[in-house]
């Protein structure tokens, strides 16, 4: 998943974002995806845009045409956007507050889904002999008229093999989990502990049937690191030298992008006041950094330490021999913590490359991971429904309520 701000770096500038290389290139993601498309045949593919600064008809008619193009591979990561630089790349003086952009966002996924349930499943007919390439009584216009946007229709892209892409969403602020829990098909999230894993997956599964939905349709995916070698001690050494990499520098660089605010700007021990937390625009992030702090107000080296920004101490490390990381994960998923995992490298290249050659080989004797793929579509992969294209009029009346 890519996204396209730019880092804030020390004193507002982007010296040491390029220096570095720390998400410094970010290229087009829709022309990567297909790219890849081109290549597998299997793969699920999914890319990051933001509902704030898009316009939902073009979003919705990029994804249905990726996901048709990928014979229903295709995956969105819903994201409302973060700090000053996407407003300013964007050409806007101001960017949205927190609880502004989940509204928004709302009503852009009423109008992209409403767009994608206007053809129905058999609108298309294709025959040559009477002339008809579809049938108009089964494309409807959407007609949206609402607080942020009108969108007319109809739309120009059928449906397909797997409905409508898959609904990828990462929201952990009490707002992002509210708009994961009625949109969202996988969500990505982050805890620190099997603990906290626990608790914070069965809160949020009873806060998606509190939103009417199936829990068991809406697969929650905590981030992780995999260390994995041949023995204990060869992943341990690993360890050790991906660790005396990190620069604090660099998680200055990466806390100011992702929290919409120039941490290179107060001194390391200066805690934050209740006026700048306020500030910071990923409140989850920011609540589990006071969280875990113990601290009301935390200072930029909390952030620095408690959030692991930039290090393999960002999200939970599972570190061994083949066996003890299968052991490791099994334990999550049982507890149960999660319905899968995300795995982020944690160098490359190579990290990916040992989950092949050593876990997966594991995971597959324990019967946690599959042998074969189970269908074509990025949904029979998941293990999720396709989506039917409901009567568009009362799915229309729903989004109105």
């Amino acid at each position: 998943m890519i996204a396209w701000r730019f880092p804030i770096s020390t004193r507002g500038h982007h010296a040491e974002a390029v220096a570095a290389g720390v998400r410094a290139v970010k290229m087009d993601p829709s022309t990567i995806l297909m790219t890849m498309g081109m290549v597998t045949q299997r793969l699920g593919l999914g890319v990051t845009y933001s509902t704030t600064y898009y316009e939902p008809f073009h979003v919705a008619r990029l994804f249905a045409t990726m996901d048709l193009m990928l014979k229903g591979r295709a995956a969105w990561n819903i994201v409302t956007s973060l700090n000053r630089a996407e407003a300013a790349n964007f050409g806007r003086d101001e960017h949205m507050g927190h609880d502004a952009r989940y509204d928004r966002a709302d009503e852009f996924m009423e109008v992209v889904l409403g767009h994608w349930n206007t053809w129905e499943n058999d609108a298309l007919i294709l025959d040559k002999s009477s002339n008809r390439f579809a049938d108009p009584a089964k494309v409807h216009r959407l007609d949206h008229v609402g607080q942020y946007f009108r969108s007319h229709g109809p739309f120009s892209v059928p449906r397909s093999p797997q409905g409508h892409p898959v609904l990828i969403q990462a929201g952990q602020s009490g707002r992002g989990q509210a708009f994961a829990a009625k949109w969202a098909e996988v969500v990505f999230v982050i805890y620190h502990s099997l603990e906290d894993g626990k608790g914070e997956y069965a809160g949020f599964k009873a806060a998606v049937a509190a939103a009417g939905r199936d829990p068991a349709r809406v697969h929650v995916a905590p981030a992780c690191y995999v260390c994995v070698g041949e023995t204990e001690a060869v992943a341990q050494e690993k360890r050790a030298v991906i660790e005396a990499t990190a620069r604090d520098v660099d998680a200055l660089v990466l806390l100011s992008e992702v929290l919409n605010y120039d941490f290179a700007k107060k001194p390391l021990d200066e805690p934050f006041s209740d006026e700048e937390l306020a500030e910071l625009s990923f409140q989850g992030f920011r609540d589990r950094v006071i969280r875990h702090s113990g601290k009301k107000n935390p200072t930029v080296r909390d952030f620095i330490t408690v959030s692991g920004r930039g290090t393999i101490k960002e999200h939970t490390m599972f570190c061994g021999s083949p066996q003890q990381v299968a052991d490791q994960m099994e334990e999550w998923f049982a507890a149960p913590a999660c319905d899968g995992f995300v795995l982020a490298a944690s160098h490359m290249p190579g990290a990916y490359d040992d989950v092949v050659r050593l876990l997966v080989p594991e995971l597959q004797r324990r019967g946690l991971f599959q042998k074969n793929y189970a269908g074509a579509t990025l949904r029979d992969n998941l293990g999720l429904a396709i989506p039917r294209a409901a009567d568009w009029r009362a799915a229309r009346r729903q989004s109105a309520r």
